[in-house]
């Protein structure tokens, strides 16, 4: 009866560690999911307000150059106006294009540390 009894707490006892183990195995994967997910919105976010700050900014010297080309137009200075235009629009270009780059650069960081916790998580 006893060696019955001590068996049987044994066996529950080894049930209950192995649901606490999957229990933790789970939870480890949901953590891990979460914390992809933040990581890559986290980056997401960060590339969207580089590339807004260089879109204000492009923005600004792109109606700092216009100005001037207007007036430089007013003074008769045909060449020199559509210099200045031609030349804001470059830099303004720029200025979006390096945004873009920057952007995607962080986006694909977030994905790719997203797709390797989510990784992680599926072999744990």
């Amino acid at each position: 009866m006893k060696n019955a009894l001590s068996i049987t707490v044994t066996l529950f006892s080894l049930i209950a560690s192995a649901a606490v183990m999957a229990d933790d195995t789970t939870s480890t994967k949901v953590d891990l999911d979460k914390r992809g997910d933040r990581i890559e919105h986290r980056l997401d976010n960060k590339g969207d307000r580089i590339e807004e700050r260089l879109d204000n900014r492009g923005d600004r010297i792109e109606h700092n150059l216009d100005a001037k080309a207007d007036k430089a137009r007013d003074n008769g200075h045909e060449k020199r106006a559509n210099h200045l235009e031609r030349k804001g629009d470059r830099i303004d270009q720029h200025l979006d294009n390096r945004g873009d780059r920057i952007d995607n650069h962080y986006d694909r960081k977030g994905e790719r540390i997203n797709n390797r916790l989510d990784h992680r998580a599926k072999r744990k």
